[in-house]
């Protein structure tokens, strides 16, 4: 009978990290630093997240560090509150088919990080569960920001909304002020939009999407990731009304979900789900339409 493992390991230069596995694909948590989850990956095969290796292994100080991974933040985005260290210890207890994680409390921010990660016994499908919780004086307007920072050399696909609005407008995008339309990296076809990771490129490019559709894909590694989430058509987002942001650079690329915009009263929380899948024998498809509906039919945007 198939079976969820949980276990201390040692990992990335870390000596505490939690092992999630069910025989068929494993998740690596930090505990050292965090709450982070550092690698997700088929069993003994390449990690889908990100490593940057000149932060692997270290621990505390007050500057903080990219690490890699998967990583929950709050937004907007503000040089204060969002780049709080995370290079302390955590808290982490273990849950039915998987674990809770828990910061301390950000001494700025008075804000409180928690994930609770579950793993499928049977499949690839990875359950999280990202609250935030206000433990100051007084309400903080904020969104949950749910962060994956993908391995290098993938192809990300985000569907594009096709909703008839008649007269009016039927899908939203915004740019940051480094985001280039022509870049090569960067393709729009008709159903979706492509953003291609280069290793060669280190110029950042940044864009959000609403996102209609709740779900993205990143192709690599011969694999396919998927990432839903739930796009809530009446809420409020942040940066101008986005519940999805992708960011790239020369060694990641991040897939961004949020959650809508929420005033969060003190001792209260908020809280975002994400799903994920991996599919195996997928190779990375062209940017020709037809290509990628093939790799996607049956597999997006339901995985679990």
């Amino acid at each position: 009978m198939a079976e969820v493992k949980v276990q201390k390991i040692a990992y990335g230069g870390w000596d505490n990290c939690i092992q999630i596995t069910n025989g068929i694909v494993d998740l690596v948590v930090t505990v050292d630093v965090g709450p982070r989850i550092i690698r997700y990956g088929f069993n003994g095969r390449e990690n889908e997240l990100c490593e940057v290796k000149s932060t692997l292994g270290l621990t505390g100080g007050d500057k903080w560090r990219i690490y890699g991974g998967h990583r929950l933040w709050h937004s907007p985005e503000a040089k204060q509150r969002t780049y709080e260290p995370d290079n302390s210890p955590i808290d982490w207890k273990e849950i039915h088919n998987g674990i809770k994680a828990s910061q301390d409390v950000e001494l700025r921010t008075h804000i409180k990080k928690e994930m609770e990660i579950t793993l499928s016994p049977e499949k690839t499908g990875v359950h999280i569960l990202h609250r935030l919780t206000n433990s100051g004086l007084w309400p903080v307007e904020l969104s949950v920001w749910s962060i994956s920072a993908m391995a290098p050399g993938g192809k990300e696909i985000i569907p594009q909304t096709h909703q008839d609005t008649g007269l009016l407008p039927n899908r939203l995008m915004v740019l940051w002020p480094y985001t280039r339309l022509n870049d090569p990296r960067l393709y729009f076809g008709d159903k979706y939009i492509v953003l291609q990771q280069d290793p060669d490129i280190k110029e950042p490019l940044k864009f959000g999407t609403s996102n209609e559709n709740g779900w993205a894909v990143y192709f690599n590694h011969n694999h396919l990731f998927i990432k839903n989430y739930i796009h809530n058509k009446n809420a409020r987002y942040p940066d101008f009304g986005v519940s999805y942001e992708t960011y790239t650079t020369d060694f990641m690329l991040e897939m961004e979900t949020l959650s809508p915009l929420t005033v969060l009263e003190p001792d209260t929380c908020i809280e975002h789900f994400e799903d994920w899948g991996l599919f195996d024998n997928l190779p990375m498809p062209s940017n020709d339409e037809a290509a990628i509906e093939s790799a996607l039919i049956g597999r997006a945007p339901a995985i679990i």
